[in-house]
């Protein structure tokens, strides 16, 4: 059995009207999926598939808790899901998902595996940045890290000072005459001869 079988539609086999299914994801859907970012998760993933005699309207409901790492104290950081995402799929000649929300699979497909906008639709529910709320964060690492900044700062201080320093010398160092080319000089030679 593959990986994501449980996750296969039956598209073929649906009759008209509403149909239900609900996935249950955790940490190991995500290794699955070869995304390290998530450490953990407990979502439940409702799809309402409503077929109408010509397409599938598909409307996915996640909601749950996934374990991320904080960027600022590298503890866990349990980060709430809440997302939908709507798709329309029918069926035609060839696959094409051109448009967002309509996709269109070949008539010999039978099924539909929806493993991937489910985990899309996660993924796009958890901001670039993971960070703990302000004073939530693991206070040894926060402290750790304010000494570190307090360093560099002091640090950029002494460099913005030698820097200006050096321009300083710049400023009081006479203006040098560059050397001319020989070549150039033979040159400025001729002309002025002819015109004389």
């Amino acid at each position: 059995m593959g990986k994501f079988s449980a996750f296969k539609l039956p598209l073929k086999s649906l009759g008209t009207g509403t149909h239900e299914f609900e996935y249950h994801l955790d940490k190991q859907f995500f290794t699955n999926m070869e995304n390290s970012d998530i450490h953990g998760a407990d979502l439940c993933a409702k799809l309402t598939v409503v077929y109408n005699g010509e397409y599938y309207t598909l409307d996915f409901t996640i909601e749950g808790n996934v374990v991320l790492i904080c960027d600022r104290c590298l503890d866990d950081l349990n980060f709430p899901i809440s997302a939908t995402y709507h798709l329309v799929v029918k069926y035609g000649e060839d696959y094409n998902d051109e448009k967002d929300d309509v996709l269109e699979i070949p008539q010999g497909d039978s099924y539909l595996n929806v493993a991937y906008m489910i985990y899309d639709t996660v993924v796009l529910a958890i901001p670039i940045k993971h960070v703990h709320p302000m004073g939530k964060c693991n206070r040894q690492m926060s402290a750790m890290l304010k000494k570190h900044r307090a360093t560099a700062e002091g640090d950029d201080a002494e460099l913005e000072s030698e820097l200006i320093d050096e321009i300083d010398t710049l400023d009081e160092a006479p203006e040098q005459v560059p050397a001319s080319d020989p070549r150039w000089d033979a040159l400025k030679k001729l002309t002025s001869d002819e015109q004389e």
